[in-house]
Formats: C-alpha cells, structure tokens, sequence
C-alpha cells in the first residue's frame, strides 16, 4: 500500500509555532514516528509553503497510490485550486488537521477542500494523521475486488 502525506504552509515549524495550539513536538519527528508504526506501507513525506508544489504533489501521486493524507494548512480554508487536483486524481484523499478548526476563528470553519475527500479527522493533535492512516486501511481492507 502506498499513501502520500502531503502538509501545507506552515507545517514545517510544528513544534515551534504557537505551540499552544499544535504542541512542542516537530512535525518531522511524528511523521518518522508514524512510519515505522506501519512497516507494509510505503509512504511519501511531503510539505510546502507554496500551493503549486501541493498540487504538482497531488498530481504526482494521485494515480498510483492508494490514498492521500492532506493537511492543507490555510489553503484548506480557499483554495479551489487544492479541491480541483483532488478530484481531478484517483486517490481517496484525506483532510487531516492538528487543531480542531471548528472551534478557532470562523473563517477556519469554511473547507474549500473536505468535498472532494472522503473524510475529514482533526482536533486530535498529530494523532489526526495516524488516525487518517487507519482510516485509508481499513477503506483499502473493505473495498470490493
């Protein structure tokens, strides 16, 4: 099984940036965690501040892999762009976030994204993402041949 985490602006200073919010350990340091839980998949680690390069990402691994996990940042919040390269590949993606957006700023309760994923897990710190992992599983697990 292969599965992409694909994380936007911002996430590469997890751990430092308001650690309030998003705790003190490095983004980096639970995804290297997080990969060795699951020793039958193959992941791809990604990240970047620019929205282009998350859509070239997409697109790169949105046919042959079996499943996304995106956390895109504030992009989550209005970029069409994002939502367009989701739908536009075959891998079931999913929104992921570290806070619980529903409960911060109201412009955080708008998704231009979660329409086109098949889930949305946030608010469970970076447990979100293995939570997400489980969850592409077990949809690989139960889908008909």
């Amino acid at each position: 099984m292969k599965i992409s985490i694909i994380n936007g602006p911002n996430l590469n200073l997890v751990g430092v940036r308001e650690p309030e919010i998003y705790g003190h350990r490095s983004l980096s340091e639970y995804l290297d965690n997080l990969v060795g839980l699951y020793p039958g998949v193959d992941f791809d680690l990604f990240q970047s501040n620019h929205e282009g390069a998350i859509i070239d990402e997409i697109q790169r691994v949105g046919f042959d892999h079996d499943g996304i996990v995106l956390n895109a940042g504030a992009y989550t919040h209005y970029s069409i762009a994002i939502a367009d390269a989701l739908r536009a590949v075959t891998a079931p993606a999913i929104e992921v976030h570290i806070s619980d957006t529903q409960a911060r700023e109201p412009y955080r309760h708008v998704s231009m994204i979660k329409e086109a994923c098949v889930a949305v897990i946030a608010g469970y710190g970076l447990d979100s993402y293995r939570r997400a992992v489980d969850c592409l599983l077990e949809m690989k697990n139960t889908a008909k041949p």
